[in-house]
């Protein structure tokens, strides 16, 4: 086996985009993002995508492939991203992977297991919890049954805790459970390397960034995508936290700091989940 891919890993902030660039150019490679919301064509202040200026130094794939409107899952990708390796190894032995989605980089490079299909009834009355209750009851009921998920799972994101209690309460049986156990064959080998800072550093940096994209205009992008706000892909940092601000519920400096605390424990799930990786290969920046 002579194909390679390479994956660059980590939290958010953390600059895996630029590694990412520099290890690409040095193979002459492209490279294939596995971060959920850079996926999406309406969402870009808020997601930290490649600059067009790095678009145009690399070849990235899975940034602005799809719209909000449209539901895309890690199985999905799974699929969409193992064909376009076959097309970059055609000509390229090796692949460039980057991304803080810890769950769609273990799907290509380990598989994933189908989970039970969607239930509108169980989905309605958790929606209907969410409404009535607030997400913080989901949030407990989920580290009761599935601890595992609990310590990865972005919490500021309901679409992910509901289809997880949905798949719990369908099946009897957490979602993480559902985890390929058994990794697949894969037609490349694949190397991980974890990028990380200090702790006090890297949250410096993330409240640094997100001041960079309220002064890009991430309030106003936010406003743009009212008409959208019941959609998985904007139920997530950055974006959910403008909503109660705009319904007059919070004052801005409230979104703010929201958005620089959510990030924060946004990014120490993503290393939870990448630290029990054993495959990973851990270097500072």
């Amino acid at each position: 086996m002579n194909k390679l891919l390479v994956v660059i890993a980590g939290p958010t902030a953390i600059g895996k985009t630029e590694v990412a660039i520099a290890v690409a150019k040095h193979y002459d490679t492209e490279i294939i993002s596995a971060d959920a919301r850079q996926f999406y064509r309406e969402m870009n202040v808020g997601t930290a995508k490649p600059d067009a200026l790095q678009l145009a130094e690399v070849k990235h794939h899975f940034i602005n492939s799809h719209s909000i409107k449209e539901a895309y899952n890690a199985g999905q990708y799974e699929e969409d991203a193992l064909k376009t390796l076959d097309e970059i190894y055609k000509t390229n032995n090796i692949a460039i992977m980057a991304g803080g989605s810890g769950l769609y980089i273990h799907a290509v490079c380990n598989g994933m297991d189908h989970l039970p299909p969607s239930d509108d009834a169980i989905r309605q009355a958790l929606n209907t919890e969410v409404e009535t209750l607030g997400i913080a009851s989901l949030q407990e009921e989920l580290k009761q049954v599935d601890p595992t998920y609990f310590d990865e799972v972005d919490l500021a994101n309901p679409h992910r805790i509901i289809r997880a209690l949905e798949v719990y309460r369908l099946s009897g049986m957490p979602y993480s459970s559902f985890r390929n156990k058994t990794k697949k064959d894969r037609p490349f080998h694949v190397i991980k390397i974890g990028l990380n800072m200090d702790r006090k550093e890297l949250y410096h940096r993330i409240n640094n960034r997100v001041d960079s994209m309220i002064a890009a205009g991430l309030e106003e992008e936010a406003k743009s995508l009212i008409p959208y706000k019941n959609y998985q892909a904007i139920n997530t940092v950055g974006y959910s936290e403008w909503f109660d601000y705009f319904d007059g519920k919070s004052t801005k400096e409230q979104v703010v700091e929201a958005i620089k605390q959510n990030t924060r424990r946004y990014a120490k799930r993503q290393l939870t989940w990448f630290r029990k990786d054993p495959d990973i290969r851990w270097f500072k920046v």
